[in-house]
């Protein structure tokens, strides 16, 4: 079996990334009504815009960029365009992202002259396992001479580096088609998938599936822009380090943004030593670069708009129905129904209630079965608005609830989903134990340091936490984050939106 024809197997239709992760800066880059400048990453409590909304608004960019008969050159580039948005005053002047934008510049003007090296196809004929056994010949064994480096930019979450590698993807050299902006866990979703159908394809034999997923990878983009690139899940550490290097080794260019310095990815994970490679990898490999503005806009107040209810009680549930039958019944021709499938990886999930933006679950039925990320992605894809009923307070004993909740939430906020939910407690503080309890956890130091970062307070999460570990920490704290963000008004009148 062919590698392609695999791929097939496992999924009739080609993997689609969520629009919200091409659109994924529209939390940090917005307009205000009245057209006062706003720092870069601060979204106006009345109007928001996508960072892609704002370049496009710019009638040189569409303009340029679909010229054909304009030169590389010619187009307007990264630094250009950050200017414009100065002087138009959409963008207020700040030094930490004007040394970032210089560097992407600098990019930009690499990759004009960069030509990757050519990948040959191969025949309909000739199979994977093939394909392994002469890759020893075929297979380039390091990066082209002229490559110049990617970058991998890092710093506190609000501060614009999503905003600052969108502008550099919508500004790239219009000869350049072979390009990906993608959000780094969708990016490994559909590298597990390929994974799966190259070791289908090997067979019984078996064979190292890494260097001809790369292959493929690198035939369909040569530059890549990763937004928030982190390692949370043994599976992707044990592959990165070879999945990066064989990219690289193809002329592939990256262009990340994360949290994490390189050297503080994957802590105290299991088997961390086995990363250490991968983490070389990035120092040696891409300019390692900080934007520490020492600002996270996100922080600033928002008036809350009623989408979460608590405590649970008849007239709160009563509450949420109505508001779920008034968005269910605008179509009549799209009435809600029972057990909706949706097609995941060749399995059925099935949706309690739904119509086909707005789905109903109750929280048993969401995180009491062992759904993956890949599950929560495609619901938060395909339902513009979700209702969770029935959160309880979770403790120790249901600790895998919570992470499976937390994924929920960081879906949600990925593919800007408009969220409704009812809770026993305030719904920042289901995720905290009963400090009562004689093995309950006070929130530790590096908690606090996490919360102090991401600008939440003991108040507004509890005063204990069944969390310990460092990477359950920050997905923790980020997640009650996360949710509050959505509670605010800003968030109701633009998610949701497909």
């Amino acid at each position: 079996m062919s590698f392609s024809a695999a791929r097939n197997t496992i999924s009739k239709a080609p993997h689609r990334v969520p629009r919200s992760y091409i659109t994924h800066s529209t939390r940090l880059l917005s307009l205000s009504a009245s057209g006062k400048a706003h720092n870069s990453t601060l979204a106006s409590p009345s109007t928001t815009t996508s960072v892609e909304s704002i370049l496009s608004n710019a009638p040189s960019i569409s303009t340029l960029s679909s010229d054909r008969s304009v030169s590389d050159k010619e187009h307007v580039q990264p630094f250009q365009h950050y200017q414009r948005l100065l002087e138009s005053g959409t963008l207020r002047g700040d030094e930490h992202q004007t040394r970032i934008i210089q560097k992407l510049q600098d990019l930009h003007d690499k990759l004009i002259d960069y030509s990757p090296p050519v990948i040959a196809d191969n025949t309909p004929s000739e199979s994977l396992l093939s394909r392994f056994f002469s890759r020893a010949e075929t297979e380039p064994t390091g990066p082209p001479e002229d490559a110049p480096k990617g970058l991998y930019l890092y710093g506190d979450v609000g501060t614009g580096k999503t905003m600052l590698m969108d502008l550099f993807y919508s500004t790239l050299p219009p000869h350049i088609k072979r390009k990906r902006r993608v959000h780094f866990h969708a990016f490994m979703i559909d590298v597990h998938k390929r994974l799966h159908a190259a070791k289908i394809a090997m067979g019984y034999k078996g064979g190292d599936p890494i260097a001809p997923v790369a292959k493929d990878l690198a035939k369909e983009a040569y530059v890549l822009c990763f937004d928030e690139f982190q390692v949370t899940d043994i599976a992707d550490a044990m592959i990165l380090r070879r999945l990066l290097e064989s990219l690289l080794d193809h002329g592939v260019i990256c262009v990340m943004t994360s949290n994490r310095h390189p050297d503080d990815l994957y802590k105290n994970g299991i088997q961390r030593s086995s990363f250490i490679p991968a983490i070389e990898l990035l120092k040696s490999k891409f300019d390692v670069t900080d934007l520490d503005s020492g600002t996270d806009y996100r922080r600033i107040p928002r008036a809350l708009s009623k989408v979460y209810y608590h405590p649970l009680t008849p007239s709160n549930a009563l509450e949420v129905e109505k508001i779920f039958k008034s968005l269910t019944s605008q179509d009549p021709k799209d009435p809600p129904i029972q057990n909706r499938a949706l097609d995941i990886w060749g399995r059925k999930l099935l949706i309690p209630e739904s119509t086909s933006k707005v789905a109903k679950f109750d929280f048993d039925e969401l995180c009491g079965k062992p759904l993956s990320a890949a599950d929560y992605l495609e619901v938060t894809k395909t339902f513009g608005t979700v209702f969770v009923l029935d959160v309880p307070k979770m403790d120790m004993n249901r600790k895998d609830l919570a992470r499976r909740f937390i994924t929920f939430i960081d879906a949600c906020y990925e593919s800007k989903t408009k969220l409704f939910v009812t809770s026993e407690v305030p719904i920042t503080q289901v995720f905290a134990g009963d400090d009562s309890e004689p093995n309950s956890k006070a929130i530790s130091d590096h908690m606090r340091s996490v919360m102090d970062d991401l600008g939440i307070s003991e108040q507004i999460v509890g005063k204990s936490s069944m969390f310990s570990g460092e990477e359950e920490i920050f997905a923790f704290a980020r997640a009650c984050s996360r949710l509050i963000q959505m509670g605010s008004k800003e968030w109701a009148e633009t998610a949701g939106l497909q």
